[in-house]
């Protein structure tokens, strides 16, 4: 098995070993029971087969993380509670005080708050710089920096970095790299394949992409890393652990990924020409557009520029409450990639946790709306977005 959608329903899954089950099983057992002592001290040695606890591991997270590995080319995954349990627990197995972490510019709010007010006051250094400008990361790495972390596309103003750019730097200055891939899903790109060491999800998105599930993984290029970080930054450090609940749900979002990607990715097409050129919109970001600055990086490293857009409107915040005031199929609601619509105001919303200094420096307007185009009739869609725009304009 090798496309996409064949790993994504097949992968790691024998409906015979399960009695004929074509859906694979939800264990919900916290614990497991041994056959006797030896079994029970080979598998708590990690010398023996078996599982011991769900917060170290389960046969349904156990499923969801062997297709997320094939999905993103990974030799293992680790499952999370949540998007920064596994941002949260990746970081804190990886670094010690005194290491550097070089990230990007742009970051999602909580990401941001837990570089500069969690990890940043025990001892580990943090440097932003504009990873777009080879200039720029060049003077990060030569402060030989542990880890190199970014998103691409960024949340939340579609940023692209080149990937493979920066892991070969990274690499060559003996840094590691892991990749935020929550944008983009495995669907439309695959960091490790580019040169990363780690990719990151908030599978809550569009991994699960129903909005019922709140869920994180990350994936690793070496095994080793990735039992590294579920022994010590899941099992000690954060305990961030996925329910077997929620690992079933998103084991169903996976076999209908590629299909929702592809509609996710025409109706932000549809929309980001809506809005471009329209008399209300400033600037539109979306990499899809020919003359967005990213848009030749979308080409060569994405499959298809993705379901995300965000706008500039004339007017600034005031103008943008007004829009998001006047929609009535789109929500106004956090997250993204669920079946719905989705708008929110990074300011005042996901990206609050930074100062106004620190969202300019990070290429975040005030006036800045995100919009997750979801899975609605594209003309339902237009003429929502439409009709909102003409309020924003006053």
């Amino acid at each position: 098995m090798s496309g996409f959608s064949t790993l994504a329903i097949h992968h790691g899954y024998d409906p015979q070993a399960h009695h004929g089950a074509l859906v694979p099983p939800t264990y919900h057992s916290a614990t497991f029971a041994f056959p006797g002592a030896e079994a029970a001290a080979r598998a708590f040695a990690g010398e023996g087969p078996g599982y011991v606890y769900t917060r170290i591991g389960n046969p349904t997270l156990a499923l969801f993380e062997a297709r997320m590995a094939a999905l993103e080319g990974g030799a293992a995954a680790v499952a999370f509670g949540s998007g920064m349990g596994a941002i949260t627990s990746t970081l804190w197995t990886l670094l010690r005080p005194g290491d550097l972490i070089l990230a990007d510019r742009t970051l999602y709010g909580c990401t941001f708050a837990f570089l500069h007010h969690g990890i940043g006051q025990f001892g580990v250094r943090v440097r932003q710089v504009d990873m777009t400008d080879p200039a720029a990361l060049a003077d990060g790495l030569r402060e030989r920096p542990r880890l190199v972390y970014l998103e691409s596309p960024a949340n939340p103003n579609m940023r692209l970095i080149d990937i493979a750019a920066v892991a070969a730097a990274a690499h060559a200055a003996g840094a590691l790299v892991a990749v935020d891939n929550t944008y983009a899903t495995p669907y439309l790109q695959q960091p490790l394949a580019l040169g990363a060491d780690v990719v990151l999800h908030s599978a809550t998105k569009y991994l699960s992409g129903h909005g019922d599930a709140t869920a994180g993984v990350m994936v690793a290029r070496d095994a080793e890393l990735a039992a590294q970080v579920r022994l010590q930054g899941l099992k000690d450090m954060t305990g961030a652990v996925l329910s077997p609940a929620d690992a079933s749900l998103l084991l169903r979002g996976l076999k209908t990924l590629a299909l929702r990607m592809d509609r996710h990715c025409a109706n932000a097409r549809a929309l980001a020409g809506l809005l471009h050129g329209h008399p209300a919109v400033a600037r539109v970001y979306y990499p899809g557009l020919a003359d967005d600055p990213f848009h030749a990086l979308a080409a060569r490293q994405m499959r298809q520029p993705g379901g995300m857009l965000a706008f500039e409107l004339h007017g600034g915040v005031a103008a943008g409450r007004r829009f998001i005031d006047a929609l009535q199929l789109v929500a106004c609601a956090v997250s993204l990639g669920d079946a719905e619509s989705l708008a929110q105001h990074p300011a005042s919303m996901t990206h609050s946790t930074y100062t106004p200094e620190e969202r300019a420096a990070a290429g975040i307007g005030e006036g800045l709306v995100r919009l997750s185009a979801g899975l609605e009739d594209a003309p339902d869609l237009l003429e929502d977005v439409a009709r909102a725009l003409q309020a924003a304009a006053g």
